[in-house]
């Protein structure tokens, strides 16, 4: 086994996994590396529970608010930043702590990504052109005769995945399923997953909690101030989107508040289920001292190496 070795803390939001980051990096002497996607945008502080000041003061951390919300930024693109960033930390350290947010990101520098060809982009704009116009069933009708398995197997009512797979199938002639789930480039360092679970109604309670702290801190001012750029993909955002809706008049403010706790409750249901699945995470109540969780990670870096 490599003896680089990368901490990776997951969980639900508003669960502890920053503070928790912190305490680890603390003790192994080391960075955090954010995996959380809504936390790379500068602009957006509040509604994305980026780190305190003092909490970013008190560990180097890497890409929290390192980009603009008028750049686009993909998984891809994180995955290749990270990696070399990763490199250049363990020039200088043997463990780095990554917190994540984002099951797809993290797992994006854990394993790699499905690679797919560049097509046209003018296969992307057609087909955006037609989902605009009303096509949805017809497209889903159409990745059924190309490429069944993929018909099967994604979020068929989802327009993105749904033109992804189609723009793929069209722009190559093969099927979309064919460039999944290849082989990935193995990782230069050893993964630890770790994560942070409670009952539901506890998560659920934490979260509303934090919406309610986060309007006190000025989270509608925030949303205003961006409100202008509501079009862009990276507002297309839980506690953003929401507030653009009641600056429009389709909610009230209590509506709209209601609202983001709901939507970011469902995001936290979505986060549980995605971990779930996950075999490789050692689970540990949200509750649990700091030394019984330092203690473990010892152990499995000695058993890993």
């Amino acid at each position: 086994m490599n003896n680089k070795v990368l901490i990776t803390v997951v969980g639900p939001t508003a669960i502890g996994k920053t503070a928790l980051g912190i305490l680890l990096a603390n003790h192994f002497d080391t960075d955090i590396l954010s995996a959380d996607s809504r936390q790379f945008y500068k602009e957006m502080t509040i509604g994305t529970a980026v780190p305190s000041e003092a909490e970013l003061k008190a560990i180097q951390h890497h890409f929290i608010q390192n980009i603009s919300i008028h750049q686009n930024y993909s998984v891809g693109d994180f995955e290749k930043d990270a990696l070399a960033r990763l490199n250049e930390l363990y020039k200088k350290y043997n463990i780095v702590v990554m917190v994540g947010g984002s099951g797809l990101y993290t797992n994006a520098v854990i394993k790699g990504l499905d690679y797919f060809p560049e097509v046209s982009p003018q296969i992307r704009e057609t087909l955006n052109k037609r989902v605009k116009n009303g096509e949805l069933a017809q497209l889903q009708q159409e990745l059924k005769e190309l490429d069944e398995e993929s018909y099967n197997t994604i979020a068929i009512d989802n327009p993105h995945r749904l033109t992804r797979a189609l723009e793929i199938c069209i722009g190559t002639g093969k099927k979309y399923a064919e460039f999944k789930n290849k082989p990935k480039i193995k990782r230069n360092f050893t993964p630890i997953k770790i994560g942070l679970e409670a009952e539901r109604e506890l998560i659920y309670k934490r979260i509303n909690k934090r919406v309610d702290i986060m309007v006190e801190e000025g989270l509608i001012e925030e949303a205003k101030s961006l409100w202008k750029y509501k079009d862009l993909n990276a507002l297309q955002t839980v506690g953003y989107k929401e507030l653009f809706a009641y600056f429009e008049g389709n909610f009230t403010k209590e509506e709209a508040i209601a609202e983001i706790k709901k939507n970011t409750r469902r995001f936290a249901k979505r986060q549980i289920t995605w971990n779930k699945k996950d075999t490789d995470i050692n689970w540990f109540n949200y509750h649990t001292p700091i030394d019984t969780i330092i203690a473990e990670i010892t152990k499995l870096i000695d058993f890993e190496h």
